[in-house]
């Protein structure tokens, strides 16, 4: 096989066993996923007993992170594998480097956390293709992410089994973990690639040149279940993460300690001819692990308030308050009244919970039923609600829903991605120290919140932002759970939770970069900067600094002339890049860091004008510049840690920014290594013509990749047919 699932007892491939489940309900129900069973070795009848068992939500108990020794030794490598290009994270970005470099012939090595691919729309649930209208009508993606879509339509029969309102198309989160594997199969079959994919694997080390300047290998543990303990999506998260990142054994999680190496040339070239790079590591983790890790510059959080960034809430940077997350998770409307066990927690998160938005109708629970509807059985009732098919027994919703499962904590107590002097603080950066770099505490209370929220939509009669009589209870509902559930796990939340915000690297300084290359909030925003908040926030100066960035072809007219910032007509498109390797589109949205500790006090607020960003962006590129880091060059970055400020990445985040990403970064690489050059070799003579980039985008554009949205140009200022929405 070209596929080989590492780790993972007699298993050869990425495909699941599957197992046929009536009782949900569903179009393709024998599509839902079995047990996994992961080198593990169980009593007989535990699979039957734990899928047949509901799962009562019980408290977590906090998990403190355990100290470093004073002394660290290096663990015994038990395996060391080979290959050209090492993916760490399997989410969208990650697959998608892997789809391109398998079909160019390489050998990819992929770690992932979770045992599936897919990330946002598999492991954490979000199965809702988040798309801008315009770009969905043209089906104007990369070549992969329309495979994707129709392997969609096919596999269901149709694009949009579960009948939702927010997308065009959602579905079950594991159909798009099998999907994925399948695509990831015949790449491989077709372009004499091979991936080597280690499922339930975290890196913890990197070893660095002596220079600084390459990855010459990574150490990542691989867990499985002890003999005789539960399959690992038995366990919450919070009660595995810091364990699954420690070298030793424990009770719960059997450790393989595995060496990615560079494979072994035979050349014997000179010195001078000698390849400049003999493997790639792709950062593709959700929350810039190896950014962390290897030590390039980066951006947690909020970016300080600047003529770039204008709408930024804050004059100095705040690392603490990131995009809330959110652990998903599905319910199944019913005939009949179903049992609502109260969690013990429930009340210390009530506070929370609204429907968020004034309805005109009573039919709020709907509308958030139906928002991201997963499943919804023939035959179909003719009633329609929300422009979509009205809500029967049988229906299977996921929620994912703002005042609800998101949990958005922002101040240094309690913020969810430790930032650099905390990662310092708590030993993390030391050898042997890193944890994973998160705070395991608010993974455990997001789970307990997402709980919460679920009794608060059957059983609460409250409403944070709305007021009294507003939410009525819905019995008629069950909580999902289950190997054979949307979500895989025993306990039906995701088996990750939804990371919209990561840290986000700083590009290589530059003559017209001097700081280090961004894509910024003005180079795809549409807001209003007439309005007085920015005259008033930014002072003169910076306001017409703010007016002359937006001048696009007339900028040097303006600034010659002093131009007053009232005369200055702005642009009306995204920054063109000379280095674009992708295209994105979505709107800048938002889902604000509440404003005190802790998140779930009662009057919590989102904090305050962050909000202001919120809103349409223009179609923009994703420039090659803002995959490389400084100082290491073997290193790209993919997914939502590319370099952006915070309001950039609120856009830059969705499903086909990260498959196009992917693209570009397994695009890259390949070309990088056929032309023995390194990718920043690519761009340090912009913005004089580079003839090596004009190749590669030739290529990414021949292979049905485009790198700029149709009729791009410094000349066209009419996009308005581009909404978002």
């Amino acid at each position: 096989m070209s596929i080989r699932l590492v780790g993972c007892g007699s298993a050869s491939r990425l495909d699941v066993k599957r197992l046929d489940v009536k009782r949900l309900s569903v179009k393709r129900a024998g599509s839902l996923l079995g047990a996994v069973i992961m080198g593990a070795s169980l009593p007989i009848g535990f699979l039957q007993q734990a899928i047949a068992q509901p799962v009562t939500p019980l408290p977590l108990q906090p998990v403190t992170p355990p100290v470093s020794p004073p002394t660290f030794q290096p663990p015994t490598i038990d395996e060391v594998v080979d290959c050209e290009v090492l993916i760490v994270g399997g989410g969208l970005s990650g697959t998608a480097t892997a789809y391109e470099s398998l079909h160019a012939g390489r050998t990819v090595c992929m770690t992932e956390i979770t045992d599936w691919v897919g990330g946002q729309i598999s492991s954490q649930g979000t199965s809702a293709l988040d798309e801008a209208r315009k770009q969905r009508s043209l089906l104007f993606y990369p070549e992969g992410y329309n495979k994707l879509r129709r392997r969609i339509e096919n596999f269901y029969g149709e694009l949009n089994p579960g009948g939702c309102w927010v997308s065009l198309s959602c579905f079950l989160p594991v159909d798009a973990h099998t999907l994925l594997s399948d695509m990831l199969d015949e790449a491989a079959d077709q372009g004499g690639g091979q991936l080597k994919w280690f499922p339930s694997t975290v890196v913890k080390e990197l070893e660095i040149s002596t220079d600084g300047r390459m990855i010459d290998s990574a150490i990542a543990i691989q867990h499985t279940p002890q003999p005789g303990t539960p399959p690992l999506n038995a366990s919450f998260l919070s009660e595995i993460f810091l364990d699954s990142y420690q070298y030793e054994d424990s009770e719960r999680l059997a450790k393989q300690i595995i060496q990615f190496v560079p494979i072994a040339s035979d050349r014997t070239d000179t010195p001078a001819d000698s390849p400049k790079a003999d493997w790639y590591v792709v950062e593709a983790t959700e929350t810039g692990e190896i950014i962390a890790l290897s030590g390039v510059p980066y951006r947690l959080g909020l970016d300080p308030r600047s003529h770039l960034n204008p709408s930024s809430p804050t004059e100095t940077a705040d690392p603490y308050c990131t995009q809330g997350f959110t652990y998903t998770f599905a319910m199944e409307r019913t005939a009949e009244p179903q049992p609502q066990p109260k969690p013990t927690y429930y009340e210390q998160y009530e506070p929370y919970f609204s429907y968020e938005r004034s309805r005109p109708n009573d039919d709020y629970f709907d509308y958030v039923f139906t928002y991201r509807r997963i499943a919804a059985p023939d035959p179909r009732p003719e009633a329609r609600q929300f422009g979509v098919s009205a809500v029967v027994p049988g229906d299977i919703s996921m929620q994912n829903w703002t005042w609800g499962n998101d949990y958005r904590p922002g101040t240094a107590r309690d913020n969810f991605i430790f930032s650099a002097d905390q990662l310092a603080t708590t030993g993390q950066l030391e050898p042997g120290g890193w944890l994973g770099g998160l705070r395991v505490d608010a993974l455990r209370k997001a789970e307990e919140n997402a709980f919460s929220y679920y009794y608060w939509l059957v059983e609460g009669d409250t409403d944070s932002q709305l007021g009294p009589n507003v939410k009525t209870p819905a019995p008629n509902h069950r909580f999902i759970s289950g190997f054979d559930a949307p979500m895989g796990t025993a306990h039906g939340l995701s088996k990750y939770p939804y990371i919209r915000e990561g840290r986000r690297i700083i590009g290589r300084p530059s003559l017209t970069y001097p700081d280090g290359f961004s894509v910024d909030e003005i180079d795809i925003s549409k807001a209003d900067y007439r309005d007085d908040y920015y005259r008033e926030t930014l002072g003169d100066r910076r306001y017409l600094d703010l007016w002359q960035a937006l001048a696009g072809l007339n900028v040097a007219s303006v600034i010659e002339n002093d131009v007053p910032a009232d005369d200055i007509a702005r642009r009306t498109r995204s920054t063109i890049y000379p280095d674009a390797v992708g295209i994105a589109q979505y709107a800048i949205d938002f889902h604000p860091c509440l404003s005190e500790y802790p998140f779930e006090q009662p009057g919590n607020t989102e904090r305050a004008n962050i909000r202001r960003a919120h809103g349409q962006a223009y179609p923009a590129q994703i420039p090659l510049r803002a995959m490389i880091p400084q100082d290491i060059d073997n290193l790209l970055i993919a997914g939502k840690t590319i370099a952006t400020s915070n309001i950039a990445a609120a856009a830059y985040r969705v499903h086909s920014f990260e498959w196009s990403v992917g693209v570009a970064a397994g695009t890259t690489i390949d070309f990088a290594l056929d032309n023995n050059l390194m990718p920043y070799e690519l761009t340090d003579q912009l913005p004089a013509y580079e003839p090596d980039l004009a190749r590669l985008q030739s290529r990414l554009n021949a292979e049905g990749n485009p790198t700029a949205f149709p009729d791009t140009s410094i000349f066209n200022l009419d996009w308005e047919d581009w909404r978002v929405w």
